[in-house]
């Protein structure tokens, strides 16, 4: 761990986004710190917003305004596909050792190949927080010998879907092993390179790692000022008078349901997923609610022309943030895999989960944590 202890380095931490979730979690953790003092202080850090899966808009261009990070960038992380010299290392070649011998390849090319699109020295941050170290971000820390604290990915995700496990099914302890001598790569604490992996609630988990600590969601914001939570909504709502103007739609309505969407299935089955669960779950005390859709941030179905009759809110926002616009009380929330725990402004929490998607695909897709051995 010398790495972390030199006393060059010219920056103090960074945190590597995937998605406005990330966000939102490194602005509480900045949030948390004092303004001033000796130690870790507000306003050193450093944002790094990957590309790869999300479309942050003018995001940045917020963060920064903020005064809450030094700088921030964004990064054009390269999926897999991105380097066709990367395909042949995934054909199964019938024997362990020849296959593990091709992962151990894949792991350090996919590394290496990464490398030019990181748009800073990593080297030169004293703290490096990287949410979903599954992505290419984890294979180029581990070959470059970088070590890094990863935080999970999304609220209690991991109790859902362990996908260090479920992707390396088979002789786990042995790629464990592997991976903790960077030989291959496992995401999720188990990297040589990883310090720790940071999670919500260890007690919820069903498999344990040594690397684990937790880090409660809720007490990041129960910490927070007046003052703090104005700036957390400054950063992800660009408008925050329409936002609450279009919250207090429907005023005929003596009910408001919020559905929360997710980039399930096809488009086809997903209208009608979400058709249903308008259908089962919109009525309260016997009355029609008013529907508020929360399209997810990487949702691409066209909820507005497909469900006029419904008010449609902005999806490029986590829905944890509306946690802060005072006076807002709604009956229900509904989701289908998005945890529901963080959300405070509702009476009642839904959270389907699988038995509702058996209906829609086929078990095995979702049902992940159950084929793990």
């Amino acid at each position: 761990m010398e790495g972390l202890k030199e006393k060059s380095k010219s920056k103090k931490r960074i945190y590597i986004c995937h998605t406005y979730y990330h966000v939102y979690v490194a602005c509480l953790k900045e949030l948390n710190l004092p303004v001033k003092g000796e130690g870790p202080v507000r306003g050193q850090a450093s944002l790094m917003l990957s590309t790869m899966s999300t479309n942050f808009g003018n995001l940045k261009e917020r963060a920064e305004k903020s005064g809450l990070f030094e700088e921030v960038m964004l990064y054009e992380e390269k999926e897999e596909s991105f380097f066709p010299e990367l395909a042949k290392y995934h054909k199964d070649r019938g024997n362990i050792v020849i296959n593990m011998l091709c992962r151990i390849r894949y792991t350090k090319l996919l590394g290496r190949l990464q490398a030019p699109f990181v748009p800073v020295d990593l080297r030169q941050y004293g703290e490096i927080y990287v949410f979903c170290d599954s992505d290419p971000i984890g294979y180029y820390l581990s070959a470059a010998r970088i070590y890094y604290h990863a935080l999970e990915d999304g609220l209690d995700c991991i109790r859902y879907y362990d996908t260090a496990r479920y992707d390396n099914r088979g002789h786990f302890k042995l790629k464990a092993w592997m991976a903790a001598r960077n030989l291959i790569f496992i995401q999720n604490g188990y990297s040589k390179y990883c310090l720790d992996m940071e999670v919500n609630d260890i007690s919820v988990l069903h498999y344990p790692c040594p690397k684990y600590i937790e880090k409660s969601r809720r007490e990041l914001v129960k910490n927070l000022g007046e003052q703090e939570r104005e700036i957390l909504v400054s950063i992800f709502i660009e408008n925050r008078e329409k936002l609450e103007e279009t919250l207090a739609m429907g005023t005929g309505h003596e009910h408001k349901v919020l559905v929360l969407t997710e980039p399930l299935c096809d488009l086809e089955t997903r209208e009608r997923i979400f058709r249903d669960i308008i259908e089962e779950y919109g009525v309260v005390e016997g009355k029609r609610a008013q529907i508020i859709i929360k399209p997810h941030p990487r949702d691409v179905l066209d909820y507005r022309a497909l469900f006029p009759e419904h008010v449609v809110l902005e999806g490029k926002f986590p829905m944890e943030v509306m946690n802060q616009i005072k006076g807002l009380v709604l009956d229900r929330v509904v989701t289908v895999f998005t945890v529901p725990d963080g959300i405070s402004f509702v009476k009642e929490k839904v959270f389907l989960g699988e038995d509702f998607m058996d209906r829609y695909e086929a078990p095995e897709i979702h049902r992940q944590n159950e084929q793990i051995y």
